[in-house]
């Protein structure tokens, strides 16, 4: 279904990004992937299922990094019919406590890094199919783009506000070929949800198995995790024809967590 587009997934070396941009090729998508940690493993992986796949460094806390790996996506492959912006981290300590400079890169990567990437990939996608526009801009929000949990201001913040700018950018677009809506997860077991439940786990002197029913029980009605597979495939859908006027949607993949 995409072959011949080519998909730039942030932070997906790991985690979500990489079940994103894997469920993508799988379609035919070429993959720029970005992110920290080890990246030989991540492109093998994409390149197995018979696309291209490129990588860039950029730190999305840094502008000029992103409008070098924009550059980079452009000079490889032409230019981003698929925007997935994904990057993000965590922090949890309560407002009165929470560092500064935590603050600060959390909502440079969370929030303004999508701003800078969306900037830079819309002029191409509107200019696609002579004129008519075509491109796909996927944020990876979250349940808490949504809903609020203590002790996770700076997440919280950035995330509501990455669900304003999705809608924002749906918006402008609505007239194009370009479609713009946000993925919001509850618990998906990443490397960083991971790191969560060992820590939960060595403060309470429980089980790993305990920690997780414990993370699940308080918020996610299923009692499951959401996949990164899963997310993959909304991502899928949301660049199929089926979904030509799903526009500044807030899709929520969370086992029940807001409907609560």
């Amino acid at each position: 279904m995409l072959k011949g587009k080519t998909a730039l997934v942030t932070g997906s070396t790991s985690g979500i990004g990489l079940g994103i941009a894997k469920a993508l090729a799988r379609q035919g998508a070429n993959l720029v992937l970005n992110g920290f940690g080890d990246v030989d493993g991540p492109k093998a992986e994409v390149a197995a299922l018979g696309v291209q796949v490129a990588y860039h460094g950029a730190d999305m806390s840094r502008t000029a990094d992103i409008e070098d790996m924009m550059k980079f996506a452009a000079a490889r492959f032409g230019h981003v019919d698929i925007l997935v912006n994904n990057a993000g981290i965590q922090h949890v300590a309560r407002i009165e406590n929470f560092p500064v400079e935590r603050w600060d890169s959390i909502i440079a990567i969370n929030m303004s890094s999508a701003f800078h990437t969306t900037r830079l990939a819309l002029p191409a996608m509107r200019a696609a199919k002579h004129g008519k526009g075509w491109g796909r801009i996927i944020n990876i929000a979250s349940v808490h783009g949504l809903v609020a949990s203590a002790e996770k201001s700076a997440y919280v913040a950035a995330k509501h506000g990455l669900i304003g700018l999705t809608k924002v950018t749906a918006l402008e677009n609505a007239t194009s070929g370009v479609t713009c809506n946000a993925i919001c997860p509850g618990w998906v077991l990443t490397p960083l949800v991971q790191k969560q439940l060992d820590a939960k786990a060595s403060a309470q002197g429980i089980s790993n198995e305990e920690a997780t029913r414990q993370l699940l029980g308080e918020k996610e009605p299923s009692m499951q995790f959401t996949t990164p597979a899963e997310l993959g495939e909304l991502a899928v859908f949301l660049c199929s024809p089926a979904a030509d006027n799903v526009r500044g949607a807030a899709w929520n993949m969370d086992g029940g967590w807001a409907a609560q």
